[in-house]
């Protein structure tokens, strides 16, 4: 594993915020500051609703457009965050954190918080807004076993100087970036003789700062003709306890060889760009 620094894995906004929140420290050593980054007097100590007479009501958030964060080994991943909210006197703001954890103070949590002082604030009609932010999720301070579903705190601020805030309102995916390769040889082969189909499946290891080999997982080796614009599946293979990959088929007509992993809760899908062979 990589030695990781122990200092917070915290954006700029944190640093602005009026009521400071001591930095947690998480059993594995990495410390962060659970916040959301505002700078409004009028925080409340306690989560969830500021009064219980408020109008203030956060009904949808979305991160990085519905879609599974994947990271790879070394660049930080920045993705968006959309927080959708009512008020009868309008939306003013609102804040973000990506975490991991039984609760957001447990010694058991981590995560990340957004890189913005405030949100942008789009009003939907009168009431409605949705407010952008994004979270840049640093490979640097992940695990393996971070592969997981992520929470998505959510906090609102109104024109009235309400504040809503819920911990744990949304879900996300985070995964660790896939890769696959393939050689289809030899080339040229004569029509009916054995090609050999060979590559590797790997993923990003976030411990050694490499990509390392996805063991026993079931790819599809796929194949589409040179007159053909469709890729069909021939055959599925496992990938062997390094991810090698390797299978024989026989040649008939010119075209193209590819493997294809379905993904898994942690790891998405990746396709093989196809290695043309020359049947003659």
């Amino acid at each position: 594993m990589r030695i990781r620094a122990t200092v917070a894995a915290v954006s700029g906004a944190l640093a602005l915020s009026a009521l400071a929140v001591p930095a947690a420290q998480a059993d594995d050593g990495r410390s962060w500051t659970p916040d959301f980054g505002f700078t409004a007097p009028e925080r409340p100590t306690s989560r969830l609703a500021a009064t219980s007479d408020s109008d203030l009501k956060i009904t949808k958030a979305v991160v990085n457009g519905g879609k599974a964060i994947v990271v790879g080994t070394t660049a930080p991943k920045k993705v968006t965050v959309a927080i959708t909210a009512t008020d009868d006197s309008g939306i003013a703001d609102a804040g973000t954190i990506l975490w991991i954890g039984s609760d957001l103070d447990s010694d058991d949590s981590f995560g990340f918080t957004q890189n913005e002082e405030a949100a942008k604030c789009k009003a939907v009609n009168a009431t409605t807004s949705t407010c952008t932010l994004t979270v840049t999720v640093d490979p640097a301070w992940l695990i393996n076993s971070d592969a997981t579903t992520w929470k998505v705190g959510a906090a609102v601020l109104s024109n009235d100087g309400q504040i809503v805030q819920q911990d744990a309102f949304a879900r996300t995916k985070l995964q660790r970036l896939s890769k696959i390769t393939v050689n289809a040889a030899p080339e040229p082969v004569k029509k009916g003789k054995t090609i050999t189909v060979t590559g590797k499946l790997s993923r990003a290891n976030w411990e050694t700062g490499t990509y390392k080999g996805y063991a026993t997982q079931a790819v599809k080796l796929q194949f589409r003709k040179k007159t053909s614009s469709t890729y069909t599946t021939v055959k599925t293979i496992k990938s062997s306890s390094t991810g090698a990959l390797k299978t024989t088929v026989k040649a008939s007509v010119d075209g193209y060889w590819r493997y294809s992993f379905a993904g898994t809760s942690t790891t998405p899908t990746v396709t093989a760009a196809g290695d043309f062979v020359d049947v003659k």
